[in-house]
C-alpha cells in the first residue's frame, strides 16, 4: 500500500536576499494534517520560509515539495489560489465589502456567485462574525473583526495547506486567545496542514503539533513542543524562560 506524501517537504533549502544569508541548509517535513508553529527572534527567518513555500521569493537551492509535488514545476499564480495566507492586520482590500473579501479566491477560481456568498456566509457564522459585517468596509471593523475577515478569506477556497504570518500579533491578549482558539477549532474541522509564525510561545507550546526554533536561518530545534521545550540550545532557552519568567515575577505580584 503506497503511503501518502507528506503535506510539505523542504530539502536543502538556502535563500539570500540582497547578497545576505536569510535560510541555509533547511530539511523539513510537515505530516499532513498538522498545526506547526515557527518561532525565533526577529530576522530568524521565519516569514522568508513562508514566502518560498508559497514562491514569493524562489530558493537558491533546495527542493520544496508540496503534496508530493515540486513547487517550482508549477504556475505560481495557481499555487497561491490553492494555499491559503493571512496575515498581521488581516490585509484586506479596502474597497471591497467584507463578503467580497472572503470570497476573492473563490471568485478568480470561478466559482460561481451564490456559492461563493454562500461559503462566505458559512465562514462568517463559525468565526462568530456578525452576518450584518458582510455588507461593510473593512474600515468600519475593529482589529479583531478585520483579523477574523482575513482568516476567512484565507480559508474561502478550502486549501489544503494555510500560511499564517502573526495574524493576531497585534490584538489585545483576550481577542488574540479567543481567535487562536477558534483557529485551532478551523485547522481540525476543515482538515488543514498549518505553518504559523507567532511571537507567542505559550500559544505554539499549547497548540501546536510540531514547533520550529529558527536562529540565523536555520532550524535549531523541531519536534513535538514538549521535546523542543527540553532543548538545552540557547535561543530555545531564551525563547522559554522569558515567558516563564514574567509569569513568575506575576505570581509574585498576587495577594
Amino acid at each position: 500500500m503506497l503511503q501518502a506524501p507528506p503535506a510539505l517537504s523542504l530539502s536543502g533549502v538556502t535563500l539570500a536576499l540582497g547578497g545576505v544569508p536569510v535560510l541555509n541548509g533547511i530539511d523539513l517535513v510537515v505530516p499532513a494534517g498538522s498545526l506547526v508553529a515557527l518561532v525565533g527572534a526577529s530576522g530568524a527567518g521565519k516569514t522568508s520560509l513562508l514566502r518560498l513555500v508559497n514562491r514569493l521569493v524562489a530558493p537558491d537551492s533546495g527542493q520544496i515539495r508540496l503534496f508530493g509535488a515540486d513547487i517550482a514545476a508549477s504556475d505560481p499564480v495557481q499555487l497561491r489560489r490553492g494555499i491559503g495566507h493571512a496575515v498581521q492586520g488581516g490585509g484586506l482590500f479596502p474597497h471591497w465589502t467584507v463578503a467580497d473579501n472572503i470570497a476573492a479566491v473563490p471568485w478568480l477560481l470561478g466559482w460561481p456567485k451564490p456559492q461563493r456568498m454562500a461559503r462566505a456566509a458559512e465562514l462568517m457564522a463559525m468565526l462568530d462574525l456578525p452576518a450584518a459585517l458582510a455588507s461593510r468596509f473593512p474600515a468600519e471593523l475593529s482589529g479583531g473583526q478585520a483579523s477574523r475577515v482575513g482568516l476567512a478569506r484565507a480559508l474561502a477556497a478550502r486549501p489544503g495547506l494555510l500560511l499564517l504570518d502573526e495574524p493576531f500579533g497585534a490584538l489585545d491578549p483576550e481577542t488574540r486567545t479567543a481567535l487562536a482558539d477558534r483557529l485551532e477549532a478551523l485547522h481540525r474541522a476543515e482538515g488543514l496542514t498549518t505553518l504559523m509564525v507567532t511571537h507567542d510561545i505559550a500559544d505554539a507550546l499549547l497548540r501546536a503539533d510540531l514547533m520550529l526554533v529558527l536562529e540565523g536561518g536555520r532550524i535549531v530545534a523541531a519536534g513535538p513542543p514538549r521535546a523542543v521545550a527540553a532543548s538545552p540550545h540557547p535561543a530555545v532557552r531564551a525563547l522559554i524562560d522569558q515567558p516563564l519568567a514574567q509569569a513568575q515575577a506575576l505570581a509574585g505580584m498576587a495577594p
